[in-house]
């Protein structure tokens, strides 16, 4: 069950070092059961395939703990990652280096940190590996895009079949240890066909590391899991897909690890953001929309809408101007926080509001927070940490070590 908006400004009024009439600032709620069931849901979904969450989704200190605590493994694509993770005691062979094309002191930051699983797709990095990093256990990345995925990255990464067997060619002239393959079909995959097309080409990369010495025992099958609690199904699909084509193709590989990158699929529904109302104009006609200036935008959390890119939907949190969602809508435009032009979050129908007045967007937790920026001089909303009460004693032990000066928990009634 997710937390109902009302109940942010609940928890707001529980935390005694803050008083709901002195705090404006934007902040984001985590759903911290909510993150325990969808890794749940995993396990229970794709039994046989190891999750190493993508950090550059949201590199929350506590979401990541709580993962590592749940057990998934780390996808990292730069030194500060990894570091980052280093530095939380995560193990580094929980962590795979899944940059194709790296800075050369990234490389001999992995190779003097332990850090063994590195991707890549060309002959110049197969020899900046050889040079720096000759232990790596490789993995050649291929390109399988879903053509319907919201973002292709296949333009940037990843190569056909042909040239990933000469890849192989070139590696083992280098003699450099490749283990397997991976893939990433695109940000929020559409097409479930798309990972069965994808594990077929996989498995000839397979084939042919068999006839030029390799034994591969490694599969990345990627990210782009679908994350909001509407694509559920989606993600049934998607994981039904893949464990048959597995079945059918990877049988006889006893000894194979499976992984994916998951992140949205973790960090998405896990967070909501609330926003206030700083400024509000008056429409002067019947044809003009009320203008409402919030706290947040474009330049930081909302720079989903840019680069994901994302859709998001305003919702109205009950106060003393808005009392029922049965409240008249009308007709808005939500503007950030800056002074530029672009910085336009959204529009609306929603009851009218005032200055003071909260705004909930949900599922904002996948490449929102990780992607803020300073512009203006806004910062970063704080995070708060949620647990109701039944669940706490699940989560003691790991809340103890990372939560004890971070924030309390609170429970709704």
């Amino acid at each position: 069950m997710r937390y109902k908006a009302k109940q942010l400004l609940w928890l707001l009024y529980k935390w005694n070092r803050y008083k709901i009439k002195d705090y404006d600032d934007p902040f984001y709620l985590m759903d911290v059961k909510r993150l325990a069931d969808r890794y749940q849901l995993w396990r229970d979904t794709l039994p046989s395939i190891k999750p190493y969450y993508a950090v550059k989704c949201n590199e929350d200190p506590v979401l990541l703990s709580l993962l590592s605590h749940l057990g998934t493994g780390f996808d990292c694509a730069s030194k500060g990652e990894i570091s980052h993770l280093l530095e939380m005691g995560i193990s580094p062979g929980d962590i795979i280096f899944a940059h194709p094309c790296k800075q050369i002191s990234h490389i001999k930051y992995a190779a003097r940190n332990g850090i063994s699983l590195v991707t890549f797709d060309n002959e110049m990095e197969l020899h900046k590996m050889a040079t720096h990093h000759s232990n790596a256990k490789l993995v050649v990345r291929i390109c399988a895009d879903d053509s319907i995925a919201r973002a292709q990255l296949g333009v940037k990464f990843g190569r056909s079949v042909a040239d990933a067997c000469s890849l192989l060619n070139d590696a083992k002239r280098l003699q450099l240890q490749v283990i397997g393959v991976c893939f990433h079909l695109g940000t929020r995959c559409q097409t479930p066909d798309a990972y069965r097309i994808a594990l077929e080409m996989a498995h000839e990369v397979f084939e042919y590391a068999d006839t030029v010495g390799y034994h591969f025992n490694f599969l990345d099958i990627g990210g782009g899991f679908p994350g909001s609690d509407t694509e559920l199904a989606l993600f049934q699909e998607v994981a039904s897909t893949i464990n048959l084509s597995i079945g059918r193709l990877f049988s006889d590989r006893h000894d194979l690890n499976i992984i994916a990158e998951p992140g949205r699929y973790f960090a998405s529904s896990c967070f909501s953001l609330a926003v206030q109302v700083t400024s509000k104009r008056l429409p002067s006609s019947e044809n003009e929309s009320f203008m409402y200036y919030v706290n947040d935008g474009v330049y930081g959390s909302f720079n989903c809408l840019i680069h994901d890119p994302a859709k998001v939907q305003p919702k109205v949190l009950e106060g003393p101007t808005v009392t029922s969602s049965s409240n008249p809508t009308y007709s808005c435009v939500i503007w950030g926080p800056t002074c530029a032009r672009r910085d336009k979050v959204c529009t609306a129908l929603l009851p009218e509001v005032t200055v003071g007045d909260w705004i909930q967007f949900e599922d904002m937790g996948a490449y929102t927070i990780s992607g803020h920026s300073n512009f203006n001089g806004f910062s970063r909303p704080k995070v708060f940490y949620c647990l109701r009460e039944e669940d706490k004693e699940s989560f003691e032990d790991v809340f103890r070590n990372i939560l004890t000066s971070r924030s309390s928990l609170s429970s709704p009634s």
